[in-house]
């Protein structure tokens, strides 16, 4: 089966993502034919290979794709497919990480890797096995980087282009790190504390989510810092923007649609702007509700209800949707004045309302 054409205009989006899964499932494949040849455990590569062919949005690498169009990438589009599915492999060790921290049970609709890891273990019921699988996380988390980096590193383009490229990768690296540091501070700020949430949505999410992306693409084709400043503009609102719309989901979506029950967010205690604007508008008795209830590891539907009832109340739940609302505008009109073509000006146009207008 021939592999889609990535010099399709960028506005086939669905061409673009049928190329990154190709080079994702031929990449996978050989390193489990390698570790069964070598006699080694495979359960890493098909767990990996399981988990990104599970589902999942493929933003990074659409973003990638449209980056290097914009900046008028054309020709052989081998070496930005391959940067583009390695960016997928770093996505997917941020996911398996960050889902270990959070002892999230689920991902995509399945078990979450440390869970699914945890089921292989001869007593899948006992301590040990939940250990066990959390350190089999780690390790596949840990070769989805290096895995990544790989895929990075078999890029071919000039040296300028290829140490513009390491220092956009370095710099994605660090802020996602920074960015889930500050997502483990947060519980220990105050409930109210809206500027720490909006900081981890900025470096967790909007730069490594959308920024960066776009940015590994254009530098790939040689993109001035003009455009880059110019991606940067329409980027940054729009990772927030949907960041906050999976925040709403995590509250307000179906479980069928989003991949994870929908209890999970509040359970765990998450600190969404939704919630520090809820805290900082609640009446004693509501803040005292909220206080009780959100982080509560048996929270049951009737509770999650009547959390709900306060950010409806306060209006909580309004003033998220109104800064979701902004942040598309404010990303559309920066695409006003970004210097690239009118084709990738539209496959970034519905970039933007597929992050936005989405239920999962």
């Amino acid at each position: 089966m021939t592999a889609p054409s990535l010099a399709a205009p960028p506005a086939d989006l669905s061409a673009v993502q049928d190329r990154v899964e190709a080079v994702l499932r031929h990449f996978l494949g050989q390193k489990i034919r390698t570790a069964v040849e070598g006699c080694l455990p495979d359960d890493v590569p098909r767990a990996l290979h399981g988990f990104l062919h599970a589902g999942g949005k493929r933003l990074s690498p659409l973003l990638c794709v449209v980056g290097w169009q914009a900046a008028g990438g054309h020709g052989d589009s081998a070496p930005v497919a391959r940067v583009a599915a390695g960016l997928e492999l770093f996505h997917a060790f941020c996911l398996i990480h960050d889902d270990n921290m959070d002892n999230s049970a689920t991902r995509r609709r399945r078990p979450a890797v440390h869970r699914a890891l945890a089921h292989r273990h001869p007593a899948p019921d006992s301590e040990d096995a939940a250990w066990w699988g959390i350190c089999g996380a780690i390790l596949a988390g840990d070769m989805a980087l290096a895995w990544s980096q790989e895929l990075l590193d078999t890029t071919v383009s000039p040296p300028a282009r290829r140490a513009a490229l390491n220092q956009v990768l370095q710099t994605m690296r660090q802020e996602v790190t920074y960015g889930q540091h500050l997502d483990l501070l947060a519980p220990h700020k105050p409930a109210t504390d809206l500027d720490t949430t909006l900081r981890v949505i900025r470096y967790k999410t909007a730069k490594y989510t959308v920024e960066r992306p776009l940015h590994t693409g254009a530098v790939l084709a040689g993109a001035d810092q003009g455009l880059l400043d110019a991606l940067s503009r329409y980027a940054l609102p729009l990772g927030e923007a949907f960041q906050l719309r999976d925040d709403v989901l995590g509250i307000y979506g179906t479980p069928k649609q989003t991949g994870k029950p929908v209890l999970d967010d509040l359970r765990e205690g998450k600190h969404t702007v939704l919630l520090a604007l809820a805290a900082q508008r609640a009446t004693p008795t509501q803040r005292a509700l909220l206080d009780r209830l959100v982080g509560q590891r048996a929270l049951d539907e009737a509770g999650a209800a009547r959390i709900r009832q306060v950010l409806e109340a306060t209006g909580a739940r309004s003033t998220v949707e109104a800064m979701i609302a902004t942040r598309y505008q404010q990303a559309l009109a920066a695409l006003q004045n970004t210097p690239c073509p009118p084709v990738s000006i539209t496959a970034l146009r519905r970039i933007a309302a597929l992050a936005v207008e989405r239920t999962s």
